[in-house]
């Protein structure tokens, strides 16, 4: 994926914290099968909003994937494995497509 964008600091956090790489959050684009939800939480508002989604990368492991869409590009916030809640608001609230 070109338009996807991940600071240095980001990819770090990924993979020192999370075990993330670039590859697992581009099969997750990939592997997505639900809408993307906004993340409206108050301490959270960006312009443009974030949004985020959770999906499966190829080994099968769900990932909460949080990125800002802006002209063109996709700048990933985040990557990691959800919670339970998470699952289930995602499961819930998203629409399959």
């Amino acid at each position: 994926m070109k338009n996807l964008v991940i600071s240095p600091a980001i990819e770090g956090k990924l993979s020192l914290k999370h075990q993330i790489t670039r590859q697992d959050v581009e099969q997750c684009f990939v592997n997505r099968t639900r809408s993307y939800l906004i993340d409206n939480r108050l301490d959270h508002q960006t312009e443009p909003p974030a949004e985020w989604f959770i999906a499966e990368n190829d080994r099968g492991v769900l990932i909460k994937v949080v990125f800002i869409f802006d002209d063109g590009l996709i700048y990933l916030k985040s990557a990691f494995l959800p919670n339970s809640i998470e699952i289930r608001i995602y499961n819930t609230i998203s629409i399959p497509y």
